[in-house]
């Protein structure tokens, strides 16, 4: 046990010194984890946040322990380690009063489901104790109390977990009444606890000396109880159970179980206990003391072959302990002989092959009364049996449906069992089934579902990862740095590695194997080192980064990034960190295949990518001494358009919102829709957003072949995608198995209209002339205000204009101003946003103009139907009738659909189900244009901009579209236009996807645009 901090040091005896001693593990051992158990060593390490448990085998290299990829344990208990192999509870990230029960194969690495929510509870000294009992004597034989509907039921297993059953309760009771108990509505459930005071038996016992005898308290009916409980014995190993007291007892095995002795569980005074002689099917009442008793404990002589036993107790509660020594040896007149003995049959309800073999045990018949001693053996026959499929289970990375076959599960590549072949020539081909550990069966169906060896397919190197020993970013200067270098996959002994350590010193080995105990380096001066791995044989090379912070606690970070991009549209990135205050923070920045870093002090930085394909962006940032990383794979595209999906609820509760859990779901879906409307895979992307409820985006990207040089082509070619997908989501012909019982189906999301837009082809005359009349006069206010400087009167108004306004925005409700603002509709909001920052005017910008008193920003709530919008650098297309037109620019003094006030959509409180549309709140915010933007607000921000207060603006106003409930984009790549303030311009401008800001607003949400058009100033 550690009890404190500890480094676990490896070092080779022949030359051990402090430069060769070894750290196999990225961190401090926790406290009281490593556990040394038979032929295993188990430990775990918490870094980051996140517990890994490691195993060594025959005191072999410690390995990480591979349970399923998203069990993401919060606590794990190894149960047993007998027969070469592990059984483990554990605690998964989404159970409280459960464990899984996992088994894993001769290593102790891979581990399958053995068991779902097995019950736990806590020990007196505070330990966890989980409902798992193994029989003992009986090999492969576990009893489990498992939660299912909230009910415990007790389940019975014969083959190491991988078969359960409930257990058959009685015919009748004790005293002879017939017990109607029909399964699996009905069954005999059994209390598992045993005691952890060695002179007190717990409430189930069994001995090695005595092979299929189990003494048990429990209960009948649908679900284990705790009241009317009675003692309960089967003597063939769980097929057969009989009653035998209606109270709980305290039980004794004595003579290699040809004695039974029962003393009654009680806190009050007893002077009898009950004796049997065959099994318990007669039990014999006899005095132990001539005044009742209070037992404490109970004790055999040292061998489980004596008839002798201690009693201890007191007589009252002030009186010292008093001693009672049993005797039993007088009850027999002879020692067994051959002629007492008979044969058992281990079976399972008629099943004799179990673990592979028939096995027959010696023992005693029920009508003897002798005794057997020391010299009785249970002698154990084994007979082979043929392998049938239920000598095999799953194999790591199956799952068992419901049909009983084994397939991968979701998460699973087959193709990543390749890995071993970086250092061994051949590897083994699983089948999706490995036998069970210690099972004997020979011949029959073995060959089909035994893994294959097979010779190491010639691969080019993929999977290349570069780390430090330490798993840190960061290193002391003139210190040894152990670099660690990991192929998942190619032709090992054929692959070069070479390293490059970014100082100008370079070194290279002929292969990955001898690389396995790391590459050391020592860093003479501070600085930021770009260390490159490349690995190359003659199929392919692959090239990996690590940048090395030598220098003198951020706990996580996240890039924030578009999914999608489109091309020569500048594109903000951020990085978010929690905590948020850390203190002055560095933020180093890769992007697309630039070798030279950005650097910047801060979170926001805007990149344009000028050629279509798939980019990738790093950042790190470094706080202190602690450098953390951060990676994302943005697809460039020219033209594409998106829609959002929804999912049935059930998803939810399987989601533990974790970036490699979307990565693997989004790759389902996108098959799942691939299959259902038959399209092209390369013309489909599909991201699941982070956070619940879950939701997803799907991009559909134009057939280069079909559209190349045609704007017109592209949207109509990407309108009959977008139908043709849509209509196979309205069929729910998109659905997927996320696992066994678990069917998840794809609907495309649905908002309800904006009030604000009138999106049916129907327009009333009357409305359609003061629509017209709406935009003449706010065409008419802006040609005034744009050239109000030139015209002496207008400057003199507008200077008392801005007087009066001052003194009515002191007013509760001011009037309305001459901002620009935008309706517009929107849907759900992407996984990766980016935010406008506020950037300052330079100070002879401000002399040139006098700037504008604080204005008072209304801001209502409305639900907008969701769009459907193609993103494309310039216009495509051009408009398609009122019903194309989803929002306008005006001043607010000016008609601007049918109200005068800035509608947008906030976070809605959840996500429709099915095909509901929302319910969205109804909100007014205030904000006043120099109170800087809200602090509450946690979207990225975006990179900055020079502002140009000389620039005249837009010349028109510009629509706004949106496809996304909260954000309004743009990718018109018009010029920047500022609006000035008392102190501060904002920068409002566009691109995709970009946050459009009023200057130094508190709106709780950006605004975003995808419709081509200049700025909006």
């Amino acid at each position: 046990m550690l009890f404190a901090e500890a480094l676990y040091i490896t070092c080779k005896l022949q030359n051990c010194s402090e430069g060769n001693k070894g750290k196999p593990f990225p961190g401090y051992i926790d406290p009281n984890s490593l556990v040394v158990q038979d032929e295993y060593v188990f430990v775990q390490v918490t870094t980051g946040g996140r517990t890994i448990y490691y195993v060594s085998s025959q005191r072999d290299v410690f390995t990480p322990m591979k349970l399923p990829k998203y069990t993401l344990p919060k606590d794990l208990h190894v149960i047993s380690t007998d027969e070469k192999r592990v059984v483990a509870a554990v605690q998964e990230w989404n159970q409280n009063d459960t464990f899984n029960l996992y088994v894993s194969e001769s290593g102790g690495v891979y581990y399958t489901l053995a068991l779902e929510n097995v019950m736990s509870s806590m020990g007196p000294e505070g330990n966890v104790m989980i409902d798992l009992y193994e029989v003992a004597g009986i090999k492969g034989m576990f009893l489990a109390n498992k939660k299912q509907e909230s009910q415990v039921k007790t389940y019975i297993t014969y083959n190491k977990g991988r078969d359960w059953r409930l257990l058959q309760a009685p015919h009748v009771d004790l005293r002879g009444n017939s017990i109607h108990c029909m399964l699996p509505y009905c069954s005999l459930h059994l209390h598992l606890h045993v005691s952890a005071n060695p002179y007190t038996s717990g409430n189930i016992a069994s001995k090695e000396s005595a092979p299929g005898i189990i003494m048990a308290s429990g209960s009948i009916g649908a679900e284990l109880s705790s009241s009317n409980v009675s003692m309960y014995i089967t003597s063939d190993a769980g097929n057969t159970w009989r009653q035998i007291f209606d109270e709980e007892y305290s039980v004794l095995y004595l003579d290699q179980g040809g004695a039974l002795v029962a003393i009654r569980h009680t806190p009050l005074p007893i002077r009898h206990l009950w004796l049997s002689f065959d099994e318990g099917r007669l039990w014999n009442k006899y005095s132990f003391t001539s005044s009742p008793l209070f037992v404490d404990g109970v004790l055999g002589e040292p061998g489980e072959e004596t008839l002798i036993m201690t009693i201890f107790g007191h007589v009252s509660h002030r009186s010292e302990w008093q001693l009672v020594k049993i005797d039993f040896r007088s009850i027999f007149n002879r020692r067994c002989t051959d002629g007492d003995y008979q044969t058992w049959h281990l079976q399972n309800q008629g099943e004799t092959c179990l673990m592979g073999v028939k096995r027959i045990y010696r023992k005693l018949k029920s009508v003897a009364r002798c005794v057997m001693g020391k010299a009785h053996s249970v002698t154990v026959i084994s007979e082979p049996c043929d392998c049938t499929e239920s000598d095999f289970e799953c194999d790591y990375g199956y799952e068992r449906r419901s049909d009983g076959k084994c397939s991968p599960a979701f998460w699973f590549l087959p193709s990543s069992m390749w890995r071993s072949c970086t250092t061994v020539s051949s590897f083994l081909n699983s089948t999706g089934y490995r036998k069970v550990v210690s099972n004997n069966c020979t011949g029959g169906v073995v060959d089909l579902y035994t893994a294959r060896r097979q010779p190491c397919p010639r691969q080019a190197p993929r999977g290349l990862h570069l780390v430090t020993s330490d798993g840190t970013l960061t290193a002391t200067v003139n210190s040894n740095v152990t670099f660690m270098v990991f192929l998942e996959e190619g032709s090992g002994s054929r692959t070069t590695i070479m390293l490059d350590f970014g100082n100008g010193n370079t070194i290279s080995y002929s292969n990955i194997s001898t690389v396995e105990d790391g590459i050391r380096h020592v860093y003479r001066s501070v600085g930021i080192y770009r260390v490159a791995a490349t690995a190359r044989n003659d199929l392919g090379a692959e090239t990996v980064l690590l940048y090395l912070h030598v220098t003198c606690p951020l706990e996580h970070i996240h890039l924030s990034a578009p999914f999608v991009a489109v091309k020569s549209k500048e594109v903000n990135l951020t990085a978010v960190l929690w905590p948020s205050q850390v203190g002055t923070v560095t933020y180093i920045w890769w992007l697309g295949n630039n070798s030279e870093p950005v650097i910047t002090l801060d979170g926001s930085v805007a990149f344009t990518f000028s050629r279509e394909g798939i980019s990738v962006v790093t950042v790190q940032v470094s706080a202190g001494n602690i450098i953390l990383q951060d990676r994302k794979t943005i697809a460039v595209h020219e033209y594409f358009k998106s829609h959002l999906l929804a999912f049935s609820s059930n998803l939810d509760e399987h989601n533990p919102d974790v970036a490699e859990w979307r990565l693997d779901v989004s790759r389902v879906i996108r098959n799942s829709m691939v299959q259902a409307t038959g399209m092209d895979r390369e013309q489909l992307l599909v991201t699941v957003l982070p956070g619940l409820p879950t939701t997803a985006e799907f991009f559909l990207l134009p057939d280069k072949q079909v559209t190349e040089g045609k704007p017109e082509k592209t949207t109509q070619h990407l309108d009959e995608l977008s139908e043709m997908v849509l209509g196979a989501l309205n069929q729910n012909l998109v659905q997927f198995t996320l696992r066994p019982g678990v069917q998840i189906t794809v609907y495309a999301a649905h908002l309800s209209a904006a009030p604000l837009v009138d999106t049916s082809e129907k327009h009333s005359g009357s409305a359609m002339v003061m629509l017209l009349s709406g935009v003449v006069v706010g065409l008419a206010v802006f040609v005034i205000y744009k050239f109000k400087r030139k015209i002496p009167g207008l400057s003199i108004y507008a200077q008392m204009q801005n007087e009066k306004e001052q003194e009515m925005i002191q007013s509760p409700v001011g009037p309305a101003v001459d901002a620009t603002v935008a309706v517009a509709t929107a849907a759900v909001a992407p996984a990766a946003v980016t935010a406008a920052a506020i950037l300052p005017v330079q100070p002879q910008q401000q002399k040139q103009k006098q700037p504008r008193p604080p204005r008072e920003l209304v801001v209502t709530t409305s639900s907008l139907e969701p769009l459907d919008t193609a993103h494309k650098a310039h216009s495509i297309g051009g408009s398609k009738g009122p019903s194309s037109l989803l929002g306008c620019v005006a001043p607010i003094n000016m008609l601007c659909g049918s109200g005068s006030s800035l509608h947008t959509i906030l976070t809605p409180p959840h996500l429709p189900s099915h095909h509901q549309p929302p319910v969205w709140p109804q909100q007014e915010i205030r904000a006043s244009r120099n109170t800087g933007i809200s602090q509450g607000f946690d979207m990225p921000t975006s990179g900055k901009r020079q502002i140009d207060e000389n620039h005249p603006g837009p010349t028109r106003p510009t629509p706004l579209y949106s496809t996304h409930p909260t954000l309004l984009y743009s990718t018109h790549p018009g010029p920047p236009h500022s609006i000035p303030t008392p102190a501060h311009s904002a920068l409002l401008y566009s691109s995709h996807p970009t946050l459009l800001y009023p200057p130094h607003s508190t709106l709780p949400t950006p605004l975003y645009s995808t419709h081509p058009g200049p700025p909006i100033g």
